[in-house]
């Protein structure tokens, strides 16, 4: 497959991502460097992607070090700014999903009051809330 030429590119173009965040990660604090990724680097401006406004609010407050220290690696020769974007985690961007749980007695309640409803749109409301119920 890496002989392949996009897949050969994309390959290439990841191996070199994943190369350069080491070389950033070794230049952070310890505790930084799970929140903070290589996105791109070209043209001397390297993007890295923080997990959250704290984590980039305290990179901001580094990057004069960091610029110096990675522009006297080989790789980094070049570079002549740092941008921050925070871009929180995937996984935690969704909300979890809401589930309902009743007690036997509250869904037998509910039920109860369903059976006396003669609207068929808000019985079948009340009955699809009753069957939340738990079995005791």
């Amino acid at each position: 497959m890496r002989e392949v030429k996009p897949l050969k590119a994309l390959f290439s173009q990841a191996q070199r991502l994943d190369h350069l965040q080491h070389l950033v990660e070794s230049q952070l604090q310890p505790a930084a460097r799970e929140h903070c990724h290589v996105a791109s680097w070209r043209e001397g401006c390297l993007l890295l992607i923080v997990t959250d406004g704290h984590w980039a609010t305290r990179l901001r407050y580094q990057q004069r070090r960091l610029l110096k220290q990675l522009q006297a690696l080989e790789e980094f020769a070049t570079l002549t700014k740092i941008l921050f974007k925070v871009q929180p985690p995937t996984a935690e961007r969704r909300s979890p999903g809401r589930t309902i749980s009743l007690s036997s007695s509250a869904a037998e309640s509910i039920q109860a009051t369903a059976d006396g409803i003669s609207d068929p749109k808000l019985r079948a409301a009340l009955e699809r809330l009753a069957r939340h119920g738990k079995a005791d």
